[in-house]
């Protein structure tokens, strides 16, 4: 006032400025209003939020018995003061929901490395947790689910794991026994087995327990076929043993192989014992002993059939030098330079052949009323004593045919063994030309035998009466005929 009154303003003007100050307090006031209001409506918002989140996380967390004293239906009073008795509620469970949320992460991460495993696909540990749970159920109810979950993984992985372990065990004791790489068969298998991969546990997949119970399969199965092989084998070795009289000493270097005939699949643990080098061993032996037995039987064979030519030659008065026959043929068997089956039917041929001509001889002196005798024995007995000498040797014969279809089927199971046949015409040595063979002085016109046994076609007669076949090996002593007729 008194500025306007040194200033002289009237009082109109002084009205007008009076209203204009009124106007813009009322101006401040009102915004001082909005504003006051606004911060109130702010802090009801807030409120309001906290309220809402603090029920929230109590619904999330399942702890409404340890926040319902507390809680925001339950605070009164100004803002301010609900939301400072609030904020320490907030917080508190803010920070209980991030420990909580780190426990189910961790719990989660262990599953989803444990179903990995159990589905032998680490890919899947990306979607192997469930979104859903994550920030909406927090209770300790589902974590206590999720914790059971990871036992039961934890157990399931245990178990898997004992089984593996113990399928490798058993494919390893098999492979031993089998002179199998073990590491080779179970790094097929999976590579995580071998213990040699040390950022990996080992695989325990439904795929490779799987495979591991088709190896073990795969392996006994090679067990007892291999086994069958060493106890048929070793049988008939102990057989062929039995015909050869084979020293003890021999024998005792296949004592395990006797072992094993009278062993059962799950008896048999020696490392090595049902290798292929055992198989063949066993086959080589047998083998072995097979030809030494034959060649032993049809050296008596072949000895038999001489001694009967020697017989009927002396029928027919003829001096032979059958030591020097026996030998020869000793000499060409034990080389191996004759076919023994051949040889054998050559000196049938050659009986027969010599019986012939003794027929024919009786019937000559039959004619002539001369009796044909032999050491003061009439042929004809001799004959008959002879026809059933012969029936017992053409069993002998039957036995030989046995023996060499034996061979014949040893052959097939040598190539099964080893991929090829061998040659079942030639046993025991090369054909050789019957020319090649040694011979004893004889007719010198006579047409040799094909392993010079065989008799000259040519007759020659002493005292009105034919002689008999003479073999190339044998020399002919005739007697003259006034001695034969005293006979």
């Amino acid at each position: 006032m008194i500025i306007w009154d040194e200033i002289g303003e009237s009082d109109s003007e002084r009205d007008t400025m009076l209203q204009q100050l009124e106007q813009e307090c009322l101006d401040i006031y009102r915004r001082k209003v909005e504003k006051t209001r606004k911060h109130r409506a702010e802090l009801h918002q807030v409120l309001v939020e906290s309220k809402a989140e603090i029920s929230n996380l109590i619904s999330t967390l399942g702890e409404r018995s340890s926040f319902a004293p507390v809680g925001a239906s339950t605070v009164k009073g100004a803002l301010k003061e609900q939301l400072s008795t609030l904020s320490p509620i907030l917080e508190d469970l803010r920070l209980k929901k991030k420990e909580r949320m780190k426990e189910f992460d961790q719990i989660q991460t262990q599953i989803a490395w444990l179903y990995a495993e159990v589905a032998g696909n680490n890919e899947q540990l990306v979607n192997s947790l469930d979104p859903e749970v994550e920030g909406h159920d927090l209770t300790w109810a589902k974590l206590n689910e999720f914790k059971s979950y990871l036992q039961e993984l934890q157990s399931e992985k245990l178990i898997r794991l004992q089984k593996v372990n113990g399928h490798i065990h058993t494919i390893h004791q098999l492979s031993v026994v089998l002179s199998f790489d073990f590491f080779q068969t179970i790094n097929e298998i999976h590579p995580s087995l071998t213990g040699q991969m040390i950022d990996h546990s080992k695989s325990i997949s439904n795929d490779t327990l799987a495979s591991l119970t088709n190896m073990i399969n795969s392996l006994k199965q090679e067990n007892e076929e291999r086994l069958w092989k060493i106890q048929k084998f070793g049988r008939e070795l102990v057989e062929l043993w039995d015909l050869m009289d084979t020293p003890l000493e021999e024998k005792k270097k296949f004592d395990h192989v006797v072992w094993l005939m009278s062993s059962s699949v799950d008896e048999v643990s020696i490392p090595g014992s049902l290798s292929m080098e055992m198989i063949e061993q066993v086959s080589i032996m047998k083998l072995y002993s097979f030809n030494f037995l034959l060649k032993f039987k049809m050296k008596e064979l072949v000895m038999k059939r001489q001694k009967e030519l020697e017989e009927i030659y002396k029928g027919m008065h003829m001096d032979v030098d059958g030591d020097s026959a026996r030998k020869t043929l000793t000499s060409l068997i034990d080389s191996g330079t004759v076919i023994l089956s051949d040889l054998l039917a050559n000196m049938d041929d050659q009986i027969v052949k010599a019986k012939e001509q003794v027929k024919k001889q009786n019937l000559g002196n039959q004619r002539k009323g001369i009796p044909f005798l032999y050491n003061k024995v009439p042929l004809l007995h001799i004959l008959e004593e002879y026809t059933i000498q012969r029936r017992k040797r053409e069993e002998e014969k039957r036995r030989s045919r046995e023996q060499k279809r034996l061979q014949e089927q040893l052959a097939t199971e040598q190539e099964a063994i080893y991929g090829s046949r061998p040659s079942t015409k030639k046993p025991l040595g090369l054909s050789v030309n019957a020319n090649n063979l040694p011979s004893t002085p004889g007719h010198r016109g006579a047409t040799p035998g094909r392993y010079g046994l065989s008799s000259g076609k040519e007759r020659r007669r002493v005292g009105g009466r034919a002689n008999g076949m003479i073999p190339i090996n044998y020399v002919a002593l005739p007697k003259d005929e006034t001695n034969t007729r005293g006979n």
